[in-house]
C-alpha cells in the first residue's frame, strides 16, 4: 500500500510503498477514503506531541472494512466505519461507563502510539472502529463524514459537559481554529449565543458566518466593555478556551459572571492564577474536557445524518500535496479542516 511516513518530529513526510497490514487478534483491517487534516497531528509532526516514530499520522477517517479477526465483532466485510481516537481498554470503570477519555488501562492515540489514517489501508482494534450509518451517503461527502468523529464530536461532548442552554451567553476562545469553528456550529445548534475570540482578524468573517453574534480579539482593549454590553452587565455565562494558555484562561475567569463555567480544552500545560474569592463568590466552575465518548461520536453522525450539523472542509488534497498541506495549517491558514482524499 501507499503511505505517508513521519520517520522523526519536524521531518517532511515520505510517500512510500509498504505492506498492507494485516490485523493481529481482535483487530481488524479497512481501505481509508480520507482523513482528516488539523492542528492535533500537525503537532505530531512538528513534534510538539511525542508518537511512536516513525509512524503514520491521522486518526478522522473514514473507511471500508476489508479483513476482521475477530469471531465476536458486529463488523461486515464491505462495512463502512470511522475511528475512535483513543485506545482504550472497554473493560474499567470509565470505560463502563462511557467516559472513555478517562480509561484506567490507555495506551496512547491513533496516529501517535499505532498508525493511523494517512495511508490506503488501516489496522485498529475492531472496538475503535464505529459504524457508519446507513443514513448517511459517506461517499458523497468523504471529508465530511472522515471529521465527525473528533471535529464535531469533540464540541459536542462540550455542550453536554458545560451543561450549556439557550439562555447562555458563551465565548470561545481560539474561535477560528478547526475545533473552535465547529463549537460555533454546534452552539448555534443548540440556540446559545456566542460570542467568538480569535487573535486573527481576517477569521473574524468566518466567526461571524459559523455562528457567533460578534468577533473579538483577546487584546482588544475595550474587551471588557463589550462584552459587558453585550451581556447587559452579567458578564458571559460560559468560557470555551481551544488555547488554554495562562492569558486565555485568565480572560475566561474575568469574563464570567456569576455561576459561569470555563471549559479548558487546550493542552498548553500552563499554570494560570485566579482568585479563590472571585471563584467562591460567584459559584464559578471550572471544567477539563478532552475528547468525547464512543457514544457521543455515534450521536455526532446522527446529528449529521438528520442534517443538522454541516463539517466545514476548506481544502482537500492527496498524498503528494499533503506537505503543503501542513505547511498551511502550522500557518493557521486552514478555515475549518482539511484533509486527504486517497
Amino acid at each position: 500500500m501507499k503511505a505517508l511516513i513521519l520517520n522523526g518530529p519536524n521531518q517532511k513526510f515520505s510517500l512510500e510503498r509498504i505492506e498492507d497490514p494485516r490485523p493481529l487478534n481482535g483487530y481488524a483491517v479497512a481501505r481509508v477514503l480520507a482523513c482528516g487534516s488539523g492542528l492535533t497531528i500537525q503537532h505530531v509532526k512538528t513534534g510538539r506531541i511525542k508518537a511512536n516514530y516513525p509512524i503514520i499520522i491521522g486518526h478522522e477517517i473514514v473507511a471500508e472494512i476489508v479483513e476482521i479477526n475477530d469471531k465476536n465483532s458486529n463488523l461486515k466485510i464491505g462495512m463502512p466505519v470511522t475511528a475512535y481516537f483513543y485506545l482504550t481498554c472497554g473493560d474499567c470503570k470509565w470505560c463502563r461507563l462511557d467516559r472513555e477519555t478517562l480509561c484506567t488501562n490507555f495506551s496512547g492515540y491513533i496516529g501517535r502510539q499505532i498508525n493511523g489514517g494517512y495511508a490506503e489501508y488501516i489496522s485498529l482494534p475492531v472496538k475503535n472502529f464505529i459504524p457508519i450509518p446507513d443514513s448517511i451517503d459517506y461517499k458523497k461527502n468523504l471529508l465530511e463524514v472522515a471529521i465527525i468523529c473528533d471535529a464535531i464530536a469533540t464540541p459536542f461532548k462540550v455542550i453536554k459537559k458545560g451543561r450549556f442552554t439557550s439562555v447562555d451567553k458563551v465565548g470561545v476562545i481560539g474561535a477560528g481554529g478547526g475545533l473552535g469553528i465547529h463549537m460555533l456550529k454546534m452552539l448555534k445548534l443548540a440556540n446559545i449565543s456566542a460570542v467568538g475570540f480569535e487573535i486573527k482578524k481576517e477569521k473574524f468573517i468566518h466567526c461571524n458566518k459559523n455562528g457567533s453574534l460578534f468577533s473579538i480579539s483577546p487584546k482588544d482593549k475595550n474587551i471588557c466593555q463589550k462584552i459587558d454590553e453585550f451581556t447587559k452587565g452579567e458578564n458571559l455565562d460560559g468560557i470555551i478556551d481551544f488555547v488554554s494558555s495562562k492569558s486565555s484562561l485568565e480572560l475566561g475567569v474575568s469574563l464570567l459572571g456569576n455561576g459561569g463555567k470555563l471549559v479548558t480544552l487546550g493542552g498548553s500545560g500552563e499554570n494560570f492564577v485566579s482568585s479563590s474569592n472571585t471563584i467562591l463568590q460567584k459559584e464559578l466552575e471550572i471544567i477539563g474536557s478532552k475528547y468525547c465518548s464512543k457514544q457521543e461520536v455515534v450521536e455526532s453522525l446522527n446529528l449529521y445524518s438528520r442534517g443538522l450539523i454541516e463539517p466545514l472542509i476548506s481544502r482537500k488534497s492527496n498524498f503528494e500535496g499533503a506537505e503543503t498541506l501542513h505547511q498551511d495549517i502550522e500557518k493557521g491558514n486552514i478555515i475549518g479542516r482539511a484533509g486527504l482524499i486517497l
